[in-house]
């Protein structure tokens, strides 16, 4: 049976923008663009794990976050479990500390751009609400 990883994915969002980076090569789906966030640890609620994921990935305090979905997807070597909260009141400017390439990206930009397939619901969902 397959891992199941648990993620806290943050959809950071400045009027029609979003802040995406690429993810390092020596990582999974390496070299694709993604949405800020990190596993789950033992005793963290979603929110209190996306809150300390964001701090660490992006520089950024988050303020509130809103559950936008929940996605499950299966990978050849893993599985994963997406809670997905838009992130619309931060303090600070997202900047990521890891020297990944980063950005705001125009939301209609997205699907032009190459993600790992289980963000492939959040672009659509996002486009949707533009």
């Amino acid at each position: 049976m397959k891992k199941i990883v648990h993620v806290a994915v943050g959809v950071i969002l400045k009027a029609q923008q979003v802040y995406i980076a690429k993810r390092l090569s020596n990582q999974h789906q390496g070299g694709k663009w993604e949405f800020p966030g990190g596993k789950v640890e033992s005793g963290e609620t979603v929110t209190q794990a996306l809150a300390r994921e964001l701090a660490e990935e992006v520089g950024i305090t988050v303020n509130q976050s809103v559950e936008l979905m929940q996605i499950k997807h299966d990978y050849d070597d893993k599985s994963v479990l997406l809670d997905v909260h838009l992130v619309r009141d931060f303090s600070g400017e997202p900047s990521h500390q890891e020297g990944q390439q980063s950005g705001w990206f125009a939301i209609s930009q997205l699907n032009a751009m190459e993600f790992p397939a289980a963000n492939k619901v959040i672009i659509d969902k996002l486009i949707a609400d533009l």
